[in-house]
């Protein structure tokens, strides 16, 4: 973990009111896991007064040299607003890697990746990591929900890396017209996975965790939630586990990616 003065790369406008970021990070970020996230700071701003955490949306490297992050994000707030009008060569405040990533191990042959609107932004890098080297094989789906058309984002970048994509909106703008479940429950009927792979809005990971459980597939999801500091210290992402304790877990530390069997939705 390292504080750095991150300066700005490109910024550039990739949907609505959604970005991509690029900050030049070359120090202490070779070893990151898809999942893990940093928090964010305008520097010299009073409003937001707190950093905001993002999730690693990928590293870039040169020379097989990490040489930064880039990061996903939508305009919803004050704090974005401003990341929004960022140009290369000025600079963020970036703490991280934080919190811990999707664990993930050589055995699994099928891998469902869902994601629903901006909950995207960790998983490009998850099918990334889960791409096998050295001539070996792992067949990865990938399913994709939003509100509406608008809110789908990055599925030419799944496809490009040859990974069939599934595609549901609410209002049925695009693909199906429903919840991203859907589509799920239809492929898991003839095509069971390994292991499902999921970051959204609750709702959503309630409903996937369910379907998991229902068909006896493990499952891990990314928990999207407020925090103030990232560390532990704020005691402000508190979660309650599954565990025989009782004990809280936190998102920044003990997460934000957890065994969905281990936590309550």
């Amino acid at each position: 973990m390292q504080q750095t003065l991150s300066k700005v790369r490109w910024n550039r406008q990739v949907g609505p009111d959604v970005y991509q970021i690029g900050l030049d990070c070359p120090e202490g970020y070779h070893n990151t896991q898809p999942g893990q996230f940093v928090m964010v700071h305008l520097p010299g701003q009073i409003a937001p007064l707190l950093a905001r955490p993002f999730s690693i949306f990928r590293l870039f490297r040169h020379a097989n040299q990490t040489q930064g992050i880039e990061l996903l994000y939508k305009v919803v707030g004050e704090g974005t607003r401003r990341m929004a009008s960022l140009v290369p060569g000025e600079r963020l405040d970036v703490l991280g890697p934080l919190g811990q990533g999707f664990r993930i191990t050589p055995d699994w042959h099928k891998v469902y990746i869902v994601a629903g609107g901006i909950g995207v932004a960790p998983m490009v890098f998850l099918a990334e990591a889960l791409k096998p080297s050295g001539g070996g094989r792992r067949h990865q789906q990938v399913f994709l929900g939003g509100r509406s058309q608008g809110d789908l984002l990055c599925a030419d970048v799944f496809q490009s890396m040859g990974i069939p994509v599934h595609i549901s909106t609410d209002d049925g703008s695009a693909g199906t017209h429903g919840l991203v479940t859907q589509p799920l429950q239809t492929s898991l009927a003839s095509d069971r996975p390994d292991v499902i792979l999921a970051c959204g809005p609750m709702g959503m990971l309630k409903g996937v965790a369910d379907i998991a459980a229902d068909h006896g597939i493990a499952c891990q999801v990314s928990l999207e939630t407020i925090m103030a500091c990232g560390m532990g210290a704020c005691l402000g992402c508190a979660f309650e586990s599954r565990s025989p304790d009782g004990r809280y877990r936190h998102v920044c530390l003990d997460g934000p990616v957890f065994d969905a069997a281990q936590i309550r939705l």
